[in-house]
């Protein structure tokens, strides 16, 4: 054994250095920890709320003193001593203005304890819980998820910013009481350190904290010596002003420039979405008007396309979850134009993404958005994405008071995202239009068709002589006499066919006779891909109406009725 490193360990220099570290405000802070090992250390990490006006005395000793919170923080009821029938409320076992941030759960060895977060604080961040992981998890403004904290069987860490922001609006201190003990299998006259000494209280006020350091001999065989470091470090409140909540939380906020105009030499003019620095109706007289489109690439939506679960574009309109929203015209092929005073909604972060895609202005906003916004006409999109969503609900809608079931049925967990990722795509790309692909086959055929009731649909007799699928429809069709189905049953066909051979990137599979029909149908040779899927999107709206129509009619109904 070496002697020196024993000494070390034992003079807690390490353990000292490390409760010591400045600590940064994006870091995790550990405000719990429970570690164990018998023949070597044994260190235990407390906290808890503590009031202004008890902060000196908080930190005069290293022990917990009246400070310190009984019954694990939980609520308890006792009599007052001398006091007969009365039974004072005590919400965290103590009156002293402590109050708990990690409260410990014990159910008398029948269940097994554990340690929690405040529910307070929880609340007040509005923290997720991730109960697989232990994590819980803060949704900023713009959707994105950032761990917080982490509870572990022994050790719970929280972020020192949210800590300190709690801190702020409650005005008090976190006190993180510590305790260290490191053990020897040598006696302190082996390693030559004096017996039973112990410091006086230290303190740091630079990072308020105090402690003490004892050493000592053990009875035990295996442990012959002991040092203990005990004391408390206090985390202060950010000031109300850096809170970010309440009247403080738009306070500094950031605002990003954008490109509104060109100038002579055909480079981009730049000005702030602020809305106090835009024109409004003379306020601001030379900064551009707060009705100017700002012009983007058609790719600034594709980060919300590919993420389904959080966002959703649709006709004019996108959206993160009930954070944010902001009116769009994507009415025109190849880019996006908002109003310059409806960026400023946006987070920052949020400004940013659409100022790397912020190109310059050409021509103005489309026919639609203007006849809506300007003319107060009623104008349906003429962009074959959003037609296509359009109809899947009124098919929809069609099925709920005709039929009173899906003819497409919606998409299952794990699928759902495939209608809201529908699109026409930004760029000629050839894994965007294999993966659309794949999406509208399985909105319109694999996933969705509702076999069990078209098969209502065909005589008992001839149910076994049916195939699955897209015969199962034509089947039913044809058996209602219904006129015009040959060429929606051929675009089925043709882009389950192009779904199954994947695309012509494949060598493979440019032989396949499916292939080259489905490249025929769709006339792929002569377009790019862009072209091509919003091709393939206008006929499956055409096959979107028949479909209304077909329900409409009442052919569809068990008694073939005259309508709905």
């Amino acid at each position: 054994m070496n002697l020196d490193k024993e000494r070390e360990r034992l003079s807690q220099t390490a353990n000292l250095a490390g409760l010591q570290r400045d600590w940064k405000v994006p870091e995790m802070i550990t405000v719990n920890l429970s570690n164990e090992n018998p023949l070597q250390e044994h260190s235990i990490h407390q906290c808890a709320l503590i009031p202004q006006d008890l902060v000196c005395l908080e930190l005069s000793k290293a022990a917990l003193e009246d400070t310190r919170l009984r019954n694990g923080g939980v609520p308890a009821a006792s009599s007052t001593w001398g006091s007969e029938g009365q039974v004072e409320y005590f919400r965290y076992g103590v009156e002293n203005g402590v109050e708990p941030l990690i409260i410990n759960r014990d159910f008398h060895r029948i269940r097994e304890g554990y340690k929690e977060i405040s529910e307070e604080f929880r609340h007040f961040h509005r923290l997720y819980h991730d109960r697989k992981t232990g994590k819980y998890i803060k949704i900023d403004d713009a959707g994105n998820e950032e761990v917080v904290a982490v509870v572990q069987p022994n050790q719970i860490d929280i972020r020192l910013k949210e800590i300190r922001q709690f801190l702020a609006v409650k005005q008090m201190f976190l006190s993180i009481r510590f305790d260290f003990t490191e053990f020897s299998e040598r006696s302190l006259e082996d390693l030559g350190i004096a017996s039973d000494s112990c410091s006086d209280l230290q303190s740091d006020s630079d990072r308020l904290m105090c402690w003490t350091h004892h050493c000592g001999n053990d009875i035990s065989e295996s442990r012959k010596s002991f040092s203990m470091l005990m004391g408390k470090r206090l985390i202060k409140p950010l000031p109300k002003s850096n809170s970010g909540f309440g009247d403080f939380a738009e306070q500094g906020r950031e605002y990003v420039e954008f490109i509104f105009d060109v100038d002579e030499n055909g480079d981009g003019i730049c000005h702030t979405c602020d809305p106090d620095k835009l024109n409004d109706f003379g306020k601001n007289p030379d900064a551009p008007f707060y009705l100017t489109p700002i012009h983007f690439s058609k790719k600034v939506l594709d980060k919300y396309y590919n993420e389904p679960g959080k966002y959703t574009v649709q006709d004019s309109r996108v959206s993160c979850a009930s954070l944010w929203g902001m009116k769009i015209d994507n009415h025109a092929q190849d880019k996006v134009c908002v109003l310059f005073r409806d960026l400023c909604h946006l987070p920052y972060t949020e400004q940013l993404h659409w100022r790397a895609h912020n190109v310059l202005p050409e021509g103005g906003v489309s026919e639609t958005f203007y006849g809506r916004n300007v003319d107060g006409l009623w104008m349906d999109s003429d962009q074959p994405d959003l037609l296509f969503k359009q109809h899947y609900e009124l098919l929809q809608r069609a099925c709920d008071e005709c039929l009173g079931w899906q003819l497409l049925k919606s998409l299952g967990p794990g699928d759902e995202y495939r209608l809201k990722r529908i699109r026409v795509p930004a760029v000629d790309e050839e894994s965007d239009f294999k993966d659309l692909v794949s999406d509208l086959t399985s909105v319109l055929i694999d996933k969705s068709l509702n076999e069990k009731r078209l098969k209502d649909l065909i005589p008992v007799a001839q149910r076994k002589e049916i195939k699955r699928g897209i015969n199962l429809l034509e089947s039913v069709l044809t058996s209602r006499s219904i006129a015009g189905s040959e060429r929606h049953i051929r675009f089925l066909r043709s882009l389950w066919d192009l779904r199954t051979t994947r695309s012509s990137a494949h060598p493979e599979m440019r032989d396949d006779k499916r292939y080259e029909r489905a490249a025929k149908h769709f006339n792929l040779d002569n377009l790019d891909r862009r072209e091509a899927f919003a091709k393939i999107l206008e006929q499956a709206v055409e096959f979107l109406e028949f479909l209304t129509g077909v329900v409409r009619s009442g052919k569809l109904n068990d008694k073939n009725g005259d309508g709905c």
